[in-house]
């Protein structure tokens, strides 16, 4: 049963003029190093995985608050390079409440030309 869908869409130029430590503040060490890997796009990957942290957000039903920070939801690449959430600390405590224990969240990102879009999709087993 699916328990929450999300979508974000935001124009990755916003990145550009961001500074080393907000983006560290924000980002994982893993997104900058994947990002920075492909210099000529890295503010899309950035805005990637900004669209996918507010969408797994609004999946959740929440926003970020005092009890989820930006680093609770990252974004990792499988051996097939298929985006796929890590959620942690308060996010993954509000996902457990909603889905409990047994939960498959789904990921897709895309990106065309100044706009970057992620879908999340929260199923409860």
């Amino acid at each position: 049963m699916i328990v929450g869908i999300g979508i974000d869409l935001v124009e990755s130029d916003r990145f550009l003029d961001w500074s080393a430590f907000k983006k560290q503040r924000i980002f994982t060490k893993k997104e900058l190093e994947y990002a920075e890997a492909d210099n000529a796009k890295a503010e899309k990957h950035l805005a990637n995985f900004w669209a996918a942290r507010e969408a797994t957000l609004k999946a959740l039903g929440t926003g970020f608050s005092d009890n989820i920070s930006f680093s609770d939801i990252s974004v990792i690449h499988n051996d097939n390079g298929q985006p796929e959430l890590v959620i942690t600390g308060g996010a993954k405590t509000v996902l457990k409440e909603i889905a409990g224990d047994n939960t498959t969240v789904f990921l897709s990102l895309t990106d065309q030309d100044n706009y970057s879009a992620a879908v999340v999709i929260i199923e409860k087993q």
